[in-house]
C-alpha cells in the first residue's frame, strides 16, 4: 500500500501515547508522508469535520492506546471506509492491537508498504432505539454502531440494580431476563464484557451474536450464540421498577424509557483491521492475556 495522508489517533490521557504520536509523525515525515495528529477525546463531529475539510481521505488511521482507544475511533470513523492499525501503547489486554515494537523500530512501515498484513474485516452491531406507537411505521429515534457489544444496565439513580428485559429473536418472543442487564455482543466483543460476564470466547471469524444475562436471577438464564443475521429486540418490561440505559462499547448512550424498544442487527460496514503476517496469531493472544498455560509439551516440567 502507497500512503500519502496517514490520521494519527492517540490515547488522549497518556504521555506514553503521545510521545508515541510525535514519533510516528517524525517516521511518516522521513518518508514524505503526510500526517495528522489527533487526541482520542475528539467528538464525533469534531473528527468528521477535520476529515470533510481535508483535502485528503487517510490511507488509513494509526491508533496509538490500548483496545478502549481502539473502540473510541473505530465507532467514531464508522462512516469512513479506512482502515485501523491499532499499536498497544499503554493498554492492558490488547486483543485489537498490535505489539508496539513494531512502532518503535520503524517496522511498520515497510510492512505496510511491502503488504506484509491481512485487512481483517470485523462485524458491527447495529442499534435503532425506536418509539413504540399504533402506526405501522416505525420511529427512529436514534441510532447507534458497536464493535465489541451493546448492553442493557439500570441507570446508576436507581435504588436497586435489578431489572428485567424482554427479548424477541426474529419476531420471535425468547425470554424475560431478570437480573443486573443484558448484553449483546459481537464475536469480536466475546473476549470483553461478555467474557468477563462468563459468557463464551467465540473467535472473531464466526459470524454470531452472543446474548448473555449480567447476574441473572434465574439459573436457567444463560448465554445463547445465534447468528448474526438474526434481527434482536430488546424492550423493557413495564412491571420492572426503573429505567434502562444503553451502552455501546463502554460508553454510555441513553436512558431507554417504557415506550422505546431498541432493534439490533448487524451493522452494514465492517470495521477493517490492519494485521501484520509478523504478528502474534489469535490464540496465541489468547494463552499470553488470559494468562493460560499453553503447550505445556515443550517446557521442562518436574514431576
Amino acid at each position: 500500500m502507497k500512503l500519502s495522508f496517514v490520521l494519527i489517533i492517540y490515547r488522549s490521557d497518556s504521555s506514553t501515547a503521545l510521545e508515541a504520536s510525535k514519533f510516528c509523525e517524525e517516521v511518516l515525515r522521513a518518508k514524505n508522508i503526510k500526517s495528522k495528529r489527533v487526541a482520542s477525546d475528539f467528538q464525533t463531529n469534531d473528527i468528521e469535520k477535520d476529515l470533510c475539510n481535508s483535502k485528503f481521505q487517510p490511507d488509513i488511521g494509526i491508533v496509538l492506546g490500548g483496545d478502549g482507544t481502539f473502540l473510541k475511533c473505530a465507532n467514531a470513523l464508522s462512516y469512513y471506509d479506512i482502515p485501523l492499525l491499532s499499536i498497544n501503547i499503554g493498554g492492558n489486554l490488547g486483543f485489537l492491537t498490535q505489539e508496539k515494537d513494531f512502532l518503535f523500530d520503524k517496522s511498520f512501515i515497510e510492512i505496510i508498504e511491502n503488504e506484509e498484513y491481512i485487512i481483517d474485516f470485523r462485524n458491527r452491531l447495529n442499534c435503532n432505539v425506536c418509539i413504540s406507537g399504533t402506526s405501522l411505521e416505525k420511529k427512529i429515534i436514534k441510532s447507534y454502531y458497536a464493535l465489541n457489544d451493546f448492553y442493557f444496565k439500570s441507570v446508576e439513580e436507581d435504588i436497586s440494580p435489578t431489572n428485567q428485559i424482554l427479548i424477541e429473536i426474529d419476531k420471535e418472543k425468547v425470554n424475560e431476563y431478570k437480573g443486573d442487564g443484558l448484553i449483546i455482543s459481537t464475536s469480536t466483543g466475546s473476549t470483553a464484557y461478555s467474557m468477563a460476564a462468563g459468557g463464551p470466547i467465540v473467535h472473531p471469524n464466526i459470524d454470531a451474536m452472543i446474548i448473555n444475562p449480567i447476574c441473572p436471577m434465574s439459573l436457567a438464564s444463560r448465554p445463547i450464540v445465534i447468528p448474526n443475521t438474526s434481527e434482536v429486540i430488546i424492550k423493557p418490561v413495564k412491571k420492572s421498577k426503573g429505567e434502562i440505559k444503553l451502552w455501546r462499547d463502554g460508553s454510555k448512550c441513553m436512558t431507554i424509557k417504557e415506550n422505546f424498544y431498541c432493534e439490533i442487527k448487524k451493522g452494514k460496514s465492517p470495521c477493517k483491521i490492519i494485521k501484520f503476517k509478523k504478528s502474534t496469531n489469535y490464540y496465541n493472544t489468547l494463552i499470553k492475556k488470559l494468562d493460560w498455560k499453553g503447550d505445556l509439551s515443550a517446557k521442562n516440567l518436574k514431576n
